[in-house]
């Protein structure tokens, strides 16, 4: 066997301490013996969500020799919580044990610098690899094999149940939902994310009408008496057809679904149930078109239009047709404006439609962004902001637009009066925007991780998600005051000089497989800046991942460099005529620094370790 690079691996510290071990706290040299995959995630992330979708068929085949062990490692300052993870873990059916660090003690000794990261220890306590982005499970279930076998023969791999310890589960109607709809009847159908159905309420939005679904996570159609019941995975989003059908954004499974209302049945309007990747198809049958966590979904110019949070862009699905495709954003993730081909979203995770306008809350730029259809003329469709400035900002500050904050925002809601009302989430809050003041304003506080809101009369129903209800609030008339609260993400910039500076992608191929070659070049690397004069040069699009760029000497003294790589590899076996192929991705936002003494090279790892 090949000599493998080790590097001791740093102790797992963490202010918040450790959940689902029972009340253990647990550290690396009593995992000793076992391996460990240490996944660093944030609950706001949908590609930490994905690998965590990734990693349990890994955890339930190898149980007796791997611990995959989260370490929560916080973007937005709600996320910081220590109650906030504790539902998140509960939210996301995360089943092995969890290191809570709000101040990213452990995250900065494993010098990690993107959500989501996997890093694999070894029984004796090093560090064998590190990944960064989806998709790189098959790989690491690769190397936990050579690691069983490897450290089976040295005597150092210690089998036997791991520490996870469920927490006791908790009675309620509901439990995490995430989206309503108020029904043409009056009642009001509920996404009950967590439990996998759809609930109907009566108007009180208390009294069960009725459960559609099993309540087992699943993909399957029915509910026509003598039918199984329909299986849904953490459906979200929720929106009435012209037809009278109820489109369902169904998460987890990467579909589209529809509910009758009058016969129970539920049918797969798009989707395979498979994730889309780089390189798939964008446009098609829905039914023969890989998706990726719609969230939710909005009847807009004609078409079902799809928020989907796991690429990036909206898409929209054509009932006449049966046809879907990508409308709007590149999958590149930021924000930024302009013909909907060219728009940059990040996380969109919530859609309203008014007559001219399809509103967005864009979750992880924590802005509230608009689209503008387009004209017979042929005028592109455009993406706008309205309340946002980017990827690390975010805060709870009322006033004009261009000065106010939210803080990852997961549903809008139109408003009878031409405004918006935003479930600004993480600020557990209801604000309101109006584009005829341009002014924004707080409608409600002491919500609880609100996620969607519907208008009823003249009242609205909010989607407590943390609180396991909907709660019924009178519009109010006039704003609440709060204190103006700014944020910046807690990652600390990177100090790097002026002038020229490599920037390398670390990624190598896993063993057993090559780079693939077949159909042209199969790396690529994209490049830019915020702002745009943080660079003189080295921005845009190329196939190599290694680069050089130029920091501007006289421009400004801090930014983000962002930075999307990708790699695609197959299997290395010429016995097989069609080899299994894998595409390796992740972006990166970096905060820099720049300072004469800084460093001139910049390492981030999409797969491998860091030699350089």
């Amino acid at each position: 066997m090949a000599k493998r690079t080790r590097i001791r691996a740093p102790e797992l510290v963490g202010g918040g301490g450790w959940l689902n071990t029972g009340g253990a706290q647990l550290s690396l040299a009593a995992l000793r013996g076992r391996i460990v995959v240490l996944d660093f995630w944030t609950f706001c992330c949908v590609n930490c969500l994905h690998v965590l979708d990734e990693l349990r068929e890994l955890e339930e085949k190898h149980r007796d020799t791997v611990v995959v062990v989260g370490v929560h490692s916080p973007k937005f300052v709600h996320e910081a919580e220590h109650g906030a993870v504790v539902d998140a873990v509960e939210r996301y059916g995360v089943h092995h044990p969890v290191l809570d660090d709000p101040e990213l003690a452990t995250w900065k000794q494993y010098a990690v610098r993107a959500w989501p990261t996997l890093v694999v220890v070894d029984p004796e306590g090093y560090v064998v690899a590190q990944h960064a982005g989806e998709g790189h499970v098959h790989a690491i279930e690769r190397l936990v094999a050579e690691l069983e076998a490897e450290h089976a023969a040295k005597g150092t791999l210690r089998r036997g149940d791991g520490p996870y310890r469920a927490p006791e589960p908790v009675a309620t109607h509901l439990r995490f939902p995430g989206k309503a709809l108020r029904l043409p009847s009056g009642n009001l159908l509920v996404s009950d994310t967590t439990r996998h159905r759809l609930v109907e309420l009566a108007p009180d939005g208390e009294t069960v009408v009725r459960r559609i679904g099993s309540g087992e996570k699943g993909f399957a159609d029915g509910g026509i008496p003598g039918d199984s019941a329909p299986r849904f995975n953490e459906p979200q989003g929720l929106a009435l057809l012209p037809s009278g059908l109820v489109a369902v954004a169904d998460t987890v499974n990467h579909a589209i679904r529809s509910f009758d209302l009058a016969t129970g049945s539920v049918t797969t309007l798009a989707g395979t149930g498979r994730q889309w990747w780089q390189g798939a198809p964008v446009s098609g049958r829905g039914r023969e078109v890989d998706l990726s966590s719609p969230w939710d979904v909005a009847w807009f110019d004609g078409r079902l239009w799809i928020a989907m949070a796991g690429v990036h862009q909206l898409w929209t699905y054509d009932p006449a047709t049966g046809t879907v495709e990508a409308a709007a954003g590149t999958t590149n993730e930021g924000l930024l404006d302009g013909p909907a081909a060219q728009a940059w979203f990040a996380q969109p995770s919530g859609l309203a439609a008014t007559a001219d306008r399809l509103w967005i809350a864009d979750a992880e730029t924590s802005a509230l962004r608009w689209l503008e259809p387009g004209g017979a003329e042929g005028r592109p469709a455009r993406v706008h902001t309205a309340v946002g400035t980017g990827l690390f900002d975010f805060g709870h500050r009322d006033g004009p637009a261009a000065e106010a904050l939210l803080q990852h925002p997961l549903g809008v809601t139109a408003l009878p009066d031409g405004s918006v009302a935003v479930s600004d989430t993480y600020n557990h809050a209801l604000r309101r925007y109006d584009p005829a003041t341009g002014a924004v304003t707080t409608l409600a506080t002491d919500l609880r991780e609100p996620s969607d809101a519907v208008v009823d009369g003249d009242e609205i129903v909010v989607v407590e998600s943390a609180r396991h209800r909907l709660t019924r609030l009178r519009l109010p008339e006039e704003a609440v005051r709060v204190t103006p609260v700014a944020h910046r993400t807690r990652r600390a910039a990177t100090d790097v000089a002026p002038g020229r500076l490599s920037l390398d992608v670390v990624f190598h191929a896993p063993r057993g497989q090559k780079l693939d070659t077949r159909y042209g070049p199969a790396t690529r690397l994209l490049v830019s800046a915020t702002p745009p004069e943080l660079l003189e040069s080295g921005e845009g699009a190329g196939t190599d991942l290694a680069r050089a760029v130029v920091l501007s000497a006289d421009g400004p003294a801090e930014g983000v460099l962002h930075v999307s790589a990708m790699a695609a590899s197959c299997d290395d076996d010429p016995s097989v005529e069609y080899p299994a192929c894998h595409v390796h991705q992740q972006d990166w936002g970096v905060p820099v620094r720049v300072t004469e003494s800084g460093a001139r090279r910049l390492p981030l790892i999409l797969a491998g370790l860091d030699e350089g």
